[in-house]
């Protein structure tokens, strides 16, 4: 039985019998990693408050060959995001990213790109709680990018060229960008701004930070995006996320 530790996100965690909790962490060496914390349901439990969600911690696990489930041993608190997660919208954005995160991280392959775009993401919404939906944005089109399903906007996909600075296109089935003289004729439909795209193309350019300052006053081209990105979230897991649908029936 191996040992491993691991700087770690907790994304969430499920009661497991009586007394112990069933946990999902993002770790920086291990990747998406679920494991049983044994006991932590306990008033008096060694684990303290580091299985809050959203927490980064020091995270020690036991690993038996051919089981799923790790057996979590001790956790030391880093640091912890409990006050601004309390917020009713900031919790449900961040549960919407970690449902994105294990769906497409993984499970026990290292991705530090991954975790470290994580974490980011996290600092900067809880410093910038008003940017909350500029910062979905920018971890939606890094995670697709991240695992290879995001298209390239910056040329045409039929000839080639790339799109002038507020040159239309038009959006295909496949997510991918005809040009004017590419698409079929007719009434344009799909239609996607030059604005939009270089939203879409600043994210994957720039921190956070700056790009909540590039995006700032852009309402409608983030809408546009947004709902772009969710299809094809959505087209690639095969069906719209729960938690996803709880934040724009409630938004």
């Amino acid at each position: 039985m191996a040992l491993f530790e691991s700087e770690s996100l907790i994304l969430k965690t499920y009661p497991l019998a009586e007394a112990d909790k069933i946990v999902v962490f993002l770790t920086q060496k291990h990747g998406l990693v679920r494991g049983v914390a044994k006991g932590a349901k306990r008033l008096k439990s060694r684990f303290g408050g580091g299985l809050e969600p959203f927490s980064v911690v020091n995270l020690s696990f036991y690993q038996k060959e051919e089981r799923e489930l790790v057996s979590v041993s001790q956790i030391e608190l880093l640091k912890s995001y409990f006050e601004v997660a309390s917020e009713p919208l900031f919790l449900q954005k961040f549960a919407y990213l970690g449902d994105l995160l294990t769906e497409f991280a993984p499970p026990h392959e290292p991705n530090e790109r991954i975790y470290r775009m994580t974490r980011v993401c996290l600092e900067t919404a809880s410093a910038r709680p008003e940017a909350l939906e500029i910062v979905t944005l920018y971890f939606e089109i890094w995670l697709l990018r991240l695992g290879g399903y995001l298209p390239d906007w910056r040329h045409c996909d039929h000839c080639r060229r790339p799109f002038g600075e507020g040159e239309s296109s038009s959006l295909q089935a496949n997510f991918h960008l005809l040009c004017s003289v590419c698409r079929p004729p007719g009434r344009v439909v799909n239609a996607i701004s030059g604005v939009s795209r270089n939203l879409y193309s600043a994210a994957q350019s720039l921190g956070p930070e700056k790009f909540i300052q590039t995006a700032a006053g852009k309402v409608e081209s983030l809408r546009e995006v947004s709902e772009i990105l969710k299809r094809m979230i959505a087209n690639i897991l095969g069906r719209e996320l729960k938690s996803d649908k709880i934040l724009v029936a409630k938004s």
